[in-house]
C-alpha cells in the first residue's frame, strides 16, 4: 500500500503543538519525504522551546508510524537559537580577557554528562568506528574489507554504513534490496557475505541527495543503531562519514565504542586529517586501535613495479610519533578497485589472494585489541 504525503500531514493535522494549533499549522515542519513507506522530516523549533517539543515529536511519529503502508518513520527535532538570543552562558561569567576560566567548560553542576547517554546495543560485544578525517581516502572499502577479514577470523560481524550523505556500502556490496521489519517494528539487517548490513542507502534511491540538518542526521544515526534488530554480534564496525561532526559525536554518545581505527593516505594533506580525527576520538574518551595506510603504494599488475605515487610511510611514521598501533597498509590496486566496483570486495571473491590477507592480517591486530571486550561480553 503506498503512503502519500497527504496521509502524512492528515495524520499530523490531529497532533497538537505546545500552543494547542494543529501541527501542520505551526510553521515548524520542513519538507515531507515519503519513500517506500519510509517518511523523513523534521520539525524545527527555537532551541529555547525545545524540551517542550520533544513530547510533540514524539506524538508526531506514532501518529505517522500508525498509518497504513508506514514501515519507518525518523523524525528529528531541530532547535536553533535566534538571531540576538541569550548565549548558553552570560557574559558576566566570562573572564575579562574574554576567555572563559576551566569551570565554564565543565557541565554545570547536577547537569548530565552527554556521555551519559550511552548504552550498550543488546547481543553486540563491541561497537568499533572507521573513520577518516577527510573523503577520497577509501574509507568505505576499507571497512567493509575489514569487517570480511573480522569475519575470517571466526567472528559475527555486522557493518553500519553512517555516512549519510554519501552511503557506499549499497554499492561495494551489491546489495539493492529494502530491510523487512520484524514482529517488534525493528529493521532487519540484509545478510551478505556472512555479515549483517545496514545502510542509510537501502532505504533511499541511490539518487536522492539527502539534504538533512545535523539533528535530522544524528536522529537517523540512533534509529540504525537501536532500531535495527542486529541479533548477536561479536563485532559491529561503522563506517562513518569523513569529518568530526555530527555523526560522530552521536555515535560516540549514543554506545561506548571500544575502539576507532583511522584511514589515511601517505599524502600529508591526509594525515592533517587524520591528527584532527585521532584529536576528536581522544576528546570523547575513544581509544583509537590504530591507522591504517591505504593507497600506500601501487602495484603495476602487468610487471609487479611498485611506485609510491602519494609517497610512502607517511602514516606509520604518524602512527609512531602520536604513539598509537599502526595497523597496516593496504596497495592501490585494480583488483580491489574493480571489486569494489563490482559489489563483490576483494576479500570475498579472491579470498586467497594477497589483498584478502593484508585485509586479514589487519583484522587481527584490530580483534586482539577487542578481545577482552569480546570475551566479557
Amino acid at each position: 500500500m503506498s503512503v502519500t504525503q497527504q496521509q502524512v500531514l492528515d495524520a499530523l493535522s490531529r497532533v497538537a503543538s505546545p500552543r494547542g494549533v494543529p501541527l501542520t499549522n505551526a510553521n515548524v515542519l520542513s519538507a515531507i519525504s515519503v519513500t517506500d513507506g519510509k517518511v523523513f522530516f523534521s520539525i524545527n523549533v527555537d532551541a529555547a522551546e525545545a524540551r517542550v517539543w520533544e513530547s510533540v515529536r514524539a506524538q508526531a511519529e506514532a501518529a505517522v508510524r500508525a498509518i497504513p503502508g508506514v514501515s519507518m518513520a525518523m523524525i528529528a527535532l531541530t532547535a536553533e537559537r535566534k538571531p540576538g538570543a541569550p548565549q548558553a552562558a552570560p557574559a558576566a561569567h566570562r573572564h575579562a580577557h574574554g576567555v572563559q576560566p576551566a569551570s565554564a567548560h565543565r557541565p554545570p553542576q547536577g547537569a548530565a554528562s552527554p556521555m551519559s547517554k550511552q548504552a550498550e546495543i543488546p547481543g553486540v560485544a563491541a561497537v568499533i568506528a572507521v573513520a577518516s578525517g577527510k573523503g577520497g581516502v577509501g574509507k568505505s572499502t576499507t571497512a567493509l574489507n575489514l569487517a570480511l577479514g573480522l569475519r575470517d577470523l571466526g567472528l559475527r560481524v555486522g557493518l553500519l554504513d553512517a555516512d549519510i550523505y554519501g552511503p557506499s556500502v549499497p554499492r561495494l556490496s551489491g546489495i539493492n534490496e529494502k530491510p523487512q521489519l520484524n514482529d517488534d517494528r525493528k529493521m532487519i539487517p540484509i545478510k551478505r557475505f556472512g555479515l549483517s548490513i545496514m545502510s542509510i542507502g537501502f532505504l533511499v534511491e541511490e539518487n536522492t541527495a539527502m539534504i538533512w540538518r545535523g539533528p535530522m542526521v544524528m536522529s537517523a544515526i540512533t534509529q540504525m543503531l537501536r532500531d535495527v534488530a542486529w541479533g548477536t554480534l561479536d563485532i559491529l564496525v561503522v563506517d562513518m562519514p569523513p569529518g568530526t561532526g555530527d555523526a560522530q559525536l552521536t555515535l560516540a554518545q549514543n554506545v561506548p565504542l571500544k575502539g576507532a581505527v583511522i584511514i589515511s593516505t601517505p599524502q600529508d594533506l591526509s594525515l592533517i586529517d587524520a591528527r584532527r580525527g585521532l584529536a576528536m576520538f581522544k576528546k570523547v574518551n575513544v581509544p583509537v586501535l590504530g591507522f591504517i595506510e591505504n593507497m600506500s603504494y601501487f602495484q603495476c599488475p602487468e610487471c609487479g613495479t611498485r611506485s609510491d605515487i602519494f609517497g610512502h610511510g607517511g602514516a606509520r611514521h604518524e602512527a609512531e610519533r602520536l604513539g598509537v598501533p599502526f595497523l597496516g597498509e593496504i596497495p592501490l590496486h585494480m583488483s580491489i578497485r574493480t571489486t569494489s566496483d563490482e559489489g563483490n570486495p576483494v576479500v570475498a571473491s579472491q579470498p586467497d589472494g594477497p589483498h584478502a590477507a593484508v585485509y586479514r592480517a589487519i583484522g587481527t591486530k584490530v580483534r586482539d585489541q577487542l578481545q577482552g571486550a569480546i570475551a566479557a561480553a
